[in-house]
This record gives structure tokens, sequence and C-alpha cells, in this order.
């Protein structure tokens, strides 16, 4: 850790170094050097991306550009150029390295008010905004298939197949409730591939955590995390922000009963984000509410695929972990399909007061 900061080019010599933040996949240290400057050192887990260079290339790509677009230097995260100039550091052991500028700001694990709720979603769509002329194409998959509910209803079914560890038979429930809407689940990625909705630069990880917020104003300044930056679709960042952030129950939460759609909450993140990114399409903006449910039930069949596969993906903190969090997800998508008027009357009447 020591000899890799030296082969970046930061403001003076480094004196102290910490242990920050709380991620669960990189390893993270904050650096200060004799001039005051302070700087973010992670190393980059391999175990979990298994291309840092492609990574590196995709977030180094996105990160330059948005540093273009931006009147605050806080709005975009600033990497710094290693010893010939790519923005990371491969050592001796073969590990990767990267620094960017430290900036101060604070993160938040979940919302405190619907106002942070909202700063997150003007954070992703201001983010999809500014990339609106990136060439998303020229990024890496750096999770081939990651939104690909069609891919994932393959590997769902080869799992229940396969029945590994036995536990199919205990979840026939919710197996019937994933198999019936195995036809709706592949309705983005078939607008996808017809070229129904544009090609967007995604995020892949919309949580609040992900937002870094003004420690004065508590306003959204940047979105963190470039990892998973990958090419998609807008509704995938909206989505996934909506399942986690609109629900009105933890993902885990083993009472089903408290599981729904918090609606208030949904037209808050919609309101923001639909502002922050005017260049939405009509198709985009009328899927809306399709990119909220099918990723949603897209989790649900992630988690119940890796329940019956022995829990060999996410990290879990009790046998029937994974079922709980399938059932949570499946119950909210229910929930859902319960208010799919409303939520689809919010989406119009958000777009037309947004037009006047």
């Amino acid at each position: 850790m020591q000899k890799a900061i030296n082969y970046f080019h930061v403001e003076g010599t480094p004196v102290e170094c910490k242990v920050f933040g709380h991620g669960h996949i990189n390893y993270t240290y904050k650096i200060t050097t004799d001039t005051g400057h302070e700087y973010i050192l992670q190393r980059i887990n391999k175990n979990v991306f298994k291309d840092p260079e492609s990574l590196m290339e995709n977030v180094s790509a996105v990160s330059e550009f948005l540093r273009k677009r931006v009147s605050d230097p806080r709005s975009a995260l600033h990497f710094i150029p290693a010893d010939g100039g790519k923005f990371y550091h491969k050592d001796s052991r073969g590990e990767y390295w990267r620094v960017y500028e430290f900036v101060g700001g604070f993160c938040l694990e979940a919302a405190e008010t619907p106002e942070d709720f909202y700063e997150s979603a003007i954070a992703f769509g201001h983010f999809q905004e500014m990339l609106r002329d990136f060439p998303a194409e020229k990024l890496h998959e750096t999770i081939p298939e990651f939104h690909n509910t069609v891919n994932r209803y393959v590997l769902f079914e080869d799992a229940l197949e396969q029945d590994m560890c036995n536990r199919a038979k205990s979840v026939e429930q919710e197996i019937g409730f994933i198999m019936a809407r195995k036809g709706e689940a592949g309705l983005l990625q078939r607008m996808r591939e017809a070229g129904e909705l544009p090609l967007r630069v995604t995020h892949n990880d919309t949580k609040l955590n992900n937002v870094l917020l003004d420690s004065d104003t508590r306003k959204a300044l940047c979105v963190l995390d470039l990892d998973t930056v990958m090419p998609g679709l807008s509704l995938y960042d909206y989505g996934d922000s909506i399942r986690f952030g609109a629900s009105t129950a933890a993902e885990d939460e083993p009472d089903l009963g408290k599981v729904g759609i918090d609606l208030d909450l949904y037209r808050t993140y919609t309101e923001g984000y639909m502002r922050a990114c005017p260049s939405m399409t009509e198709a985009e903006i009328r899927m809306l509410p399709w990119g909220a449910r099918i990723i949603t039930l897209e989790l649900g069949v992630r988690f119940l695929t890796d329940y019956l596969e022995g829990d060999q993906y996410f990290k879990t903190a009790y046998p029937e972990h994974n079922l709980v969090r399938a059932r949570t997800q499946l119950r909210l998508v229910a929930d859902m399909e319960d208010k799919w008027d409303e939520m689809e009357a919010i989406v119009r009447e958000v777009a037309q007061s947004l037009q006047q």
C-alpha cells in the first residue's frame, strides 16, 4: 500500500494513511500528504472484478468525460494518473491500485428524509444527462449480461433443473410466481435489442450511498463508485433506485406484510430523475414503471437462483437469507402490480408538469 501511492502523481509526500469507508468490495484508504492534500487510495478486488484493466478503462473514460462538463470540480471524480499515464498501477504481486481526489462531503446508507431520496434522483438523472453524448457502445461489459433478464431466467431454470441442494420443492409458490411472469420479464431486453430504447451509460448500483452530498447544503454533488458502469438502459438505473429506495421495508424483511411500494417516494424520485434528465425519450418515460417492476423481479429471480444453488454468489447471514430476500422482492413486484395504474398515472402527471 505504501509503495503503491508513490506511483501516482499526488501533490506532496504522503504522511498519513487510514482505512476509509464501509465498502464491502474494494480495499479503501484515505491518504493525507504534507501539503494538506487528501486522496482516496483503493486496491481493486480481483475476486469480484476479473478484468481490472477493462474496468479502469471504463471508469477513467467516463470520469474524464464528466470532468470536462462540470463547473464544480466536486461534481465528477478526479482520478490521478500513475507513472506511465494510466489511471491505475499494477504492482509486483499483480494487484491493481487507483487514486482519486478526496473532496469532502458525506454519504448516507439510507434516506433520512424524502429530500435525500430526491437528491439521489437528481444525482443519477444528471449523471445520465451529462453522458447522453458518450459513446456507450465503446464501454466494456465488465459484468456480461448483467441486466439481461431473459438470460437471468435461463440461469434460473438451469438451477431449478439441477436443484443441487434439493430446495426446489420447498419454494414451489415462488417458482410459480416467477415463471408466470417470464414473458413480461424480457420486455426491456426485447426493446433494447429492437432499438426502441436508447443505449446509455448506466451506473448499475444506484443506491443512495453512492451519491456524494454537500456537507452544508445536503445537495447532491456527484455519483460515486463507477466500477459497474456499462452500456445499458436508463430504466435499469431508475428501476433499481425505486426497488431499493421506494420500498416500505428492507431488502431482507422477513415480514412480508411490511413490504410494498411507497407511492409518495416513487413520485419524489420520478420527479427528480426526470427533471435532471430532460433528454429522456418518450419511450423511456412511458416505460419507467416497467423499469421498476422488471428490475425488482430480476433481483428476485437472482436471489432465488442463488438459494437453489446453495448461496454461492450473495453473502448470507443465515441459511434462508437468500430465500427471504427473494420473497421480499417478489412481494414488492406484487404490490407494484396492485398499484400499477397509480404508478403509470404518476409518471404521466410528472411528465406533464415538467412540460409546463
